[in-house]
């Protein structure tokens, strides 16, 4: 139950607020807002509850004083001082029933004004960033001329988490980014513009592209072969779990980790997703870029198959316990995995842990504890346009310390999207007294441990070729002229 002030204090009932843990923002978990919130709104149920318990014994003793009302004029040891001592106790119980109801009222109360002011900050945030004001047309005439482009370093000195997260929660906006020349595209981009369309629309605007412009962005089947197993020391932490996703990432293109482990009797699997890498985009490697918008626009489809494949082959049963981690665009993948359908009917996913990866749109189902590390100077968290949930199994932790580029080492996505600071966070995190990262951590070491002996099995991801475009023979259809006709047997 979140702590509140005393009611005898005069002061209002208020949700403590998460503060920030040394240069960790935590949002969302057990001591979240809105799981403060919904204990609130449970206590004020209970409270009411009791408040019904003691109207009935009121009444009962209304009726039992009620009773003795023949007995007042007898001797006062027998008669008056017994019809008082009822009345006297009736007027208590009322007095406890009438705190109580102030007592649920006020809770209710302090729920909806708190419920009313995270709908002002949200909108506030949404429509306040600086420098974010830019009318669509404008966009499309600079042709990204001043912005620059989005897979480049100097992209995130304009933008960071939550400017993105603006950017990508506009329709116009995104469109104009994206430099589109369709008709049909920019027909859209107007359309946005006149009626203020906002939200997630980058799982559509992925889907408009794939089905238009840029076939080439639709998801094709991906299959999973084993490539090497290993006996491994694992460290289970949340940082141990993010340095795997580095060398699985260092080994070679297009591979994942599946780790077995067994903790107190019971087997667990744990699944590493690496981020974009590079190559050829549309190529075999399913973690290209084209690879992002399967994750975005597609739900994983084929790579969330072709990774139960893997635990298949690793020896997983049905049924069996799993972890997923995901970096960047693995984190995408991992997220998606708790809202499969086919997946979940098979394994039990118990947790999800992500690093740098936009996943706001990406609901779980109920029970699946998920934690998401971010940066403030990291804008790709923002790229799908929307924050991530505050829910009791969900926590949100914003990495707030200033980054930079080594000196020497290429930027890459800007500072704030290294694994490194992310592996940093983690640590962080691990040490940390905040109720929602104590709730997580202990929630994450339920399923895999401490860590120890492993067995780690690297698979191959490959994506299926892309199927050739059909092309049209052009066939004359013209009415033959007079110098095309020849007679028969002539020259």
């Amino acid at each position: 139950m979140a702590e509140l002030t005393p009611s005898e204090s005069g002061g209002p009932l208020l949700p403590v607020e998460p503060a920030s843990d040394g240069f960790l923002l935590v949002r969302g978990g057990a001591g979240g807002i809105a799981f403060q919130l919904e204990e609130l709104s449970a206590g004020a149920t209970e409270l009411n509850a009791l408040a019904r318990d003691l109207a009935a014994v009121e009444l009962d003793a209304h009726r039992v004083w009620t009773a003795l009302g023949p007995y007042q004029n007898d001797s006062p040891s027998s008669g008056m001082e017994a019809v008082t001592g009822v009345w006297e106790g009736r007027r208590a119980v009322a007095a406890v029933r009438e705190e109580l109801q102030d007592i649920a009222s006020q809770v209710q109360a302090c729920k909806r004004d708190y419920e009313a002011a995270e709908q002002r900050s949200l909108a506030s945030l949404r429509s306040g960033i600086d420098a974010l004001r830019l009318l669509p047309a404008q966009i499309m005439d600079l042709h990204l001329g001043g912005l620059g482009d989005p897979l480049r370093a100097d992209f995130s000195r304009l933008l960071n988490r939550d400017s993105m997260e603006e950017v990508a929660g506009n329709y116009a906006v995104l469109l104009a980014l994206l430099g589109v020349n369709s008709p049909a595209l920019l027909g859209a981009v107007t359309m946005a513009a006149a009626t203020g369309m906002k939200g997630s629309g980058v799982p559509d605007v992925i889907r408009m592209l794939a089905g238009g412009v840029m076939p080439q962005l639709r998801p094709r089947p991906v299959t999973a072969t084993a490539a090497s197993t290993s006996a491994i020391t694992l460290d289970a932490s949340s940082a141990g779990l993010l340095a795997r996703a580095e060398t699985v990432d260092e080994d070679g293109l297009g591979k994942i980790e599946i780790i077995r482990t067994e903790q107190g009797g019971h087997e667990a699997f744990i699944v590493i997703i690496p981020g974009t890498q590079p190559g050829a985009a549309g190529g075999s490697n399913p973690f290209d870029e084209y690879g992002i918008a399967e994750g975005l626009g597609y739900g994983s489809e084929h790579t969330g198959a072709a990774i139960r494949d893997a635990l298949r082959q690793a020896g997983a049963e049905a049924g069996a316990q799993v972890v997923a981690v995901g970096y960047s665009q693995g984190g995408i993948h991992a997220m998606n995995l708790s809202q499969d359908k086919a997946f979940l009917a098979e394994y039990d996913l118990k947790y999800v842990l992500t690093a740098g990866s936009p996943v706001g749109g990406i609901n779980p189902e109920p029970g699946i504890s998920t934690l998401h590390l971010e940066h403030r100077q990291d804008w790709v968290p923002g790229a799908d346009g929307v924050p991530s949930p505050d829910t009791r199994d969900r926590v949100t932790v914003t990495v707030q310390n200033r980054v930079l580029t080594p000196l020497g080492e290429e930027p890459g996505l800007g500072p704030g999207h290294r694994l490194a600071n992310y592996e940093a966070g983690a640590r962080a995190i691990s040490e940390s007294g905040d109720a929602s990262l104590v709730a997580s951590t202990a929630a994450l070491a339920g399923v895999v441990g401490a860590g120890g002996a492993a067995t780690a099995t690297r698979f191959q991801l490959v994506r299926a070729p892309q199927a050739p475009v059909a092309t049209r023979r052009y066939v004359d259809r013209r009415l033959p002229r007079q110098a095309d006709i020849r007679p028969t047997g002539g020259r």
